[in-house]
């Protein structure tokens, strides 16, 4: 297969895995998307953001890698180990079962009947600013979320080498397909992403994935 295509589809697959999961940002843009407020907002902030965190991690952490011969090597091992480690715990996730994604309390309490059987109407309308530092924050501020992007990610693309850039590409275009079709599309996902039953076949999905990835990376 094309070695662009191959760095392509392998930027698309890891950088889905990584971002599908249960977090603080899935639940925010989860909850505006149900709440259908200041969607395109919150979407657009996870989508630059993550293309911002990517790119910074394939122009450094993936140049300095390819720079250096021996480190490519130490990438290409500690990626795949990293990713074997992630499809571990997805596995277990999918096997224990336990996960959700739960709205939130304000929107499940939407519309509830109050006494008499007269509707009440719960939910308050947030401001566009305190959206946009709720989102802000949930991306910015959680170092797990951002080690996983740029050092991950970058070290990932690094073993690549000149087809990095279209990992990179990959990556962008998984993660702004996930935000749009989640944040938009929440109010038919939302029901189903609240069951543990749905959660158990994504984690399974995504552990089948993350051990493809791993044994490409590692086969070269």
């Amino acid at each position: 297969m094309n070695p662009s295509i191959v760095a392509l589809l392998s930027g698309l697959g890891l950088c889905l895995g990584l971002i599908v999961s249960i977090g603080a940002q899935n639940a925010v843009v989860l909850r505006q998307g149900l709440r259908r407020e200041h969607v395109g907002l919150v979407v657009l902030v996870c989508v630059v953001s993550d293309a911002i965190l990517q790119a910074i991690g394939v122009a450094g952490v993936a140049t300095l890698v390819t720079s250096q011969p021996w480190l490519e090597t130490v990438a290409r091992w500690a990626g795949a180990l990293f990713i074997l480690g992630y499809a571990f715990l997805s596995a277990r996730r999918a096997w224990r079962g336990g996960g959700s994604l739960e709205a939130a309390a304000d929107e499940q309490a939407a519309g509830a009947a109050g006494a008499g059987g007269v509707a009440v109407a719960t939910r308050t309308r947030r401001s566009r600013l305190v959206t946009l530092g709720t989102i802000l924050a949930v991306t910015w501020l959680n170092p797990h979320a951002i080690v996983e992007t740029t050092v991950v990610l970058g070290s990932v693309a690094a073993t690549h080498g000149a087809e990095r850039w279209w990992f990179l590409a990959g990556g962008i275009a998984g993660s702004t397909v996930w935000f749009v079709v989640f944040g938009y599309c929440a109010r038919f996902l939302g029901p189903l992403l609240r069951t543990e039953r749905a959660w158990r076949i994504l984690d399974g999905a995504i552990a089948a994935v993350m051990v493809v990835i791993a044994i490409t990376l590692v086969a070269g």
